[in-house]
């Protein structure tokens, strides 16, 4: 009975490590994400698994219960085999379905902006096989296609900057790190022409972001110049402030 008792125990601190290791995201196990865009499709992804366990939990105990009534109790081995199957159902569905990465072929369908999220997952995981400068700019990255990803809401795909963003972003950007990781690691530090594959991947990361930060920068201007009329606008209508309207004067 004890040592039922310890089992039951065990298995079920277990079970709670394991929900909050899931809740954390791994938090101890990967770095963080390099952006809102690959953090929001890990929180819902993580949403799912939280739907499943709970299905499964509702229906093991459910079917416990059932059967309960049917054989006018289950006893303490019922308990501990409901304990059990809880925890199993806990460890099945915390771990799987397994957040998918997107495959390099599949990462320029769809729309603009879908492309740009896509290419932020999938550099994300290609982080842990790049130079430390690298890494650092793929981070930097990733903050900047989020930006980029609330400018092109509503952009017409055909504009051209919808086609220059697919471009950069949806083909020269991952055949480079693919092209990159194609190179043998021990050859990564060797100088060719003057330069080495790392300082060439780090440059080439560095162009591509001072890209995507102008892009961004031309496609708010609209935004840009509609605040600064609306700004011109309440300058002109209440420029003096609340401090100084007649009413407070008057009141004064």
């Amino acid at each position: 009975m004890s040592d039922l008792t310890r089992d039951s125990d065990r298995i079920l601190s277990d079970g709670k490590a394991l929900v909050r290791d899931n809740r954390d995201g791994g938090r101890h196990r990967r770095a963080p994400s390099i952006g809102e865009g690959s953090a929001r499709a890990k929180r819902q992804h993580f949403g799912k698994r939280l739907r499943n366990i709970a299905i499964a939990l509702f229906a093991i105990w459910v079917g416990m219960g059932a059967l309960g009534l049917i054989l006018d109790g289950i006893g303490f081995a019922g308990v501990m085999a409901l304990v059990v199957a809880s925890v199993v159902a806990v460890a099945v569905f915390g771990n799987f379905p397994k957040m998918k990465t997107p495959r390099r072929a599949d990462i320029n369908k769809g729309n603009v902006q879908q492309m740009v999220s896509r290419t932020e997952l999938w550099l994300e995981a290609q982080r842990p096989a790049l130079p430390a400068p690298a890494v650092g700019l793929v981070d930097t990255i990733g903050v900047q296609l989020d930006g980029l990803g609330y400018q092109l809401e509503g952009l017409d795909q055909n504009h051209p900057k919808a086609r220059e963003i697919r471009s950069l972003v949806g083909e020269q950007l991952p055949e480079m790190v693919d092209s990159y990781r194609k190179i043998p690691a021990h050859l990564r530090t060797e100088k060719r022409a003057g330069i080495t594959p790392d300082e060439q991947l780090t440059d080439s990361l560095s162009k591509i972001s001072g890209e995507i930060d102008s892009i961004t920068r031309q496609l708010a201007e609209g935004s840009l110049d509609d605040l600064a009329i609306k700004h011109r606008y309440l300058d002109y209508k209440f420029g003096e402030g609340i401090e100084t309207s007649p009413q407070l004067e008057h009141k004064t």
